[in-house]
């Protein structure tokens, strides 16, 4: 009796622990922040190649969303040989891509806004990158809301 009592003293520890974590249960009737909230692992980038077809781009990241509105991406090419994703906007620099800021969510459009104060890539501080998410079970998935961006990236919920 008294092992049981120490596991489960042990579970709610556990689950107090993640609860302060930030990580958002993701049931369907969890509002959209709430399923944002918590850290992401990069699953898959897909990018438009000139032909139009999309092909897998080798990447390691994680996307961070905090209770208080803040941002934090970071994706790393894992090889020095893998290219750069071109595209209009410039986001990586020597395989390596990182900002952090605000974000806001429009519920409506189903988009998220990330509200750049500080990046690797000098040229996208101050900007506003908007991005169209959805939700596939534990999956977020994000694209670009500029028509001339074509690339889908995938991240599961830590």
């Amino acid at each position: 009796m008294r092992r049981l009592a120490i596991l489960l003293l042990i579970s709610a520890n556990g689950l107090a622990a993640a609860a302060q974590i930030g990580a958002a249960p993701l049931s369907p009737a969890t509002g959209m922040r709430d399923r944002l909230i918590g850290a992401w692992r990069l699953v898959s980038l897909q990018v438009a190649g000139a032909d139009g077809k999309m092909t897998q781009q080798k990447r390691v990241g994680i996307l961070i969303y905090t209770k208080d509105g803040h941002v934090s991406a970071q994706l790393m090419s894992p090889t020095s040989s893998s290219p750069e994703v071109s595209g209009p906007v410039k986001y990586e620099e020597n395989g390596y891509e990182a900002y952090f800021g605000g974000y806001d969510i429009d519920e409506k459009t189903q988009t998220v806004t990330h509200h750049v104060e500080g990046a690797l890539v000098r040229s996208l501080i101050g900007k506003d990158l908007g991005r169209v998410y959805r939700f596939s079970g534990d999956r977020l998935i994000l694209k670009s809301s500029r028509p001339d961006e074509r690339w889908t990236i995938e991240w599961e919920h830590y």
